[in-house]
């Protein structure tokens, strides 16, 4: 069976998770007034934090994510393919699903806004709409990079991944050491790029020739976490918790440089025997909607919240035992079946959106010689700075309407969108291929 299948299970596995866990630490409680927060669990229920360790799968979704590139940008490269078409292509698949749900999210809160919604309500729900962008913007870079980190690998092999590496570790020790916020952004794309670049070495076999190197990494990376965790000054959690320093996460820490390590050592590891089970039509059959709806469920599964919300806080109809109680764990699997089933709704309200988006994309993806290539890079830079806004701030910061980011997502995804070229469509000349076209 080729790798490919097995890549398509890593992604659709990772959202699987990173779906479940959100969902799972999200906590809701009604106040005596009628108003909804949102206690943080992993910090009200320190014990929680280990959790993460199981949720905490964004090493596999880069990995993966590094291993398709690779290959897609190889097989270009090969067919004679310049850098700034293959590029744009990236960014346009990653931007307009993205520009859209922003562009929809954004429409509710000018609405909300204007009707006078709570704005300690509104931020909340501006929030929790935007809590997963944080992976966009490092994508979307590593994406950008994705010529000149694979040349490197070409070159170097297994070498640029340990360099990234060091480079994170001596990046995350002037973090603990001195604080330098600054420095720390360059572990979004080192920590991150270690796995993404892990996942060009897997792809070329560097990684799979001998059983060793995948049990290396899984030790390893696994004693060195224990390690920083037990000795070091690095929390267990591997999600962000609010006053928590050193974080894991904000930014990635050689901690969670070590679990990713771990955590794609044990992938490859079981890979032989998830390849066979896949193998089962059933179970692919299973998996394959799921990959192939990996981006609508990772920027739509917050949505769910907000609907329950609605209808069960803010209705006072939900039951509210003690907050970490027995009762409220036990209200977690009616919760998370209920998420389900309206994402699951959501999902197919979304089906026609995508399928125009998956037209315009069609109709504007530049080809191997883009026209105005220079409009790819400043268009990816905007972008980055907008989507990395709202990860940090959420759509609604303060109660209010974000303009500049909403500007600044708009114009960067024009850009991008610029560099494509509208294929020529003849003209029918004929009413019933007029017809047909028009179907």
């Amino acid at each position: 069976m080729s790798r490919d299948r097995y890549v398509d299970f890593l992604r659709a596995w990772a959202i699987v998770l990173v779906v479940l866990g959100h969902w799972m630490i999200t906590a809701l409680v009604r106040a005596p007034g009628g108003e909804i927060t949102a206690p943080e669990l992993l910090a009200v229920v320190p014990w929680t934090q280990w959790l993460t360790l199981g949720f905490q799968i964004m090493p596999l979704f880069f990995l993966a994510g590094g291993y398709a590139a690779g290959g897609s940008w190889a097989r270009g490269r090969a067919a004679g393919g310049g850098a700034a078409g293959w590029v744009a292509r990236r960014a346009q698949r990653l931007l307009l699903p993205a520009a859209v749900y922003s562009a929809l999210v954004l429409t509710a809160v000018a609405i909300c806004s204007a009707a006078g919604v709570d704005r300690d309500t509104l931020a909340l729900a501006g929030w929790a709409m935007g809590m997963q962008f944080w992976f966009l913007p490092v994508y979307l870079v590593l994406s950008a990079l994705t010529p000149a980190l694979h040349a490197a690998h070409r070159r170097w092999g297994l070498l640029v991944p340990v360099a990234m590496g060091v480079l994170a570790v001596a990046a995350d020790a002037l973090v603990v050491t001195v604080h330098a916020r600054y420095v720390g952004l360059l572990d979004y794309a080192l920590v991150w790029g270690v796995a993404y670049q892990l996942g060009f070495c897997w792809r070329d076999g560097l990684l799979t020739g001998r059983r060793a190197v995948p049990a290396a990494m899984a030790a390893g990376g696994g004693l060195a976490f224990a390690a920083l965790v037990t000795f070091g000054p690095f929390p267990v959690g591997l999600i962000l918790v609010t006053g928590q320093h050193p974080s894991n996460t904000d930014p990635p820490s050689a901690a969670m440089l070590a679990w990713a390590v771990a955590q794609i050592g044990l992938c490859l590891l079981l890979a032989p025997a998830v390849r066979r089970l896949l193998d089962r039509g059933w179970v692919w059959r299973a998996v394959r909607p799921v990959g192939g709806a990996s981006m609508t469920l990772y920027l739509w599964h917050m949505l769910p919240v907000l609907v329950l919300a609605a209808a069960f806080y803010l209705t006072g109809l939900a039951p509210e035992p003690a907050f970490g109680s027995a009762g409220w764990w036990g209200l977690r699997a009616p919760w998370l079946l209920l998420l389900a089933a309206v994402l699951a709704g959501v999902v197919r309200a979304l089906r026609p959106l995508e399928r125009g988006l998956a037209r315009v994309y069609e109709r504007t993806r530049p080809d191997d010689g883009p026209r105005r290539p220079w409009l790819l890079w400043p268009g990816v830079a905007v972008a980055v700075a907008a989507l990395s806004r709202f990860a940090v701030h959420g759509f609604a910061y303060g109660g209010r309407f974000p303009v500049a980011p909403a500007l600044g997502l708009a114009v960067g995804t024009a850009l991008v969108m610029c560099v494509g070229r509208r294929a020529a469509r003849p003209r029918p000349e004929r009413l019933d291929e007029a017809v047909r076209e028009a179907a």
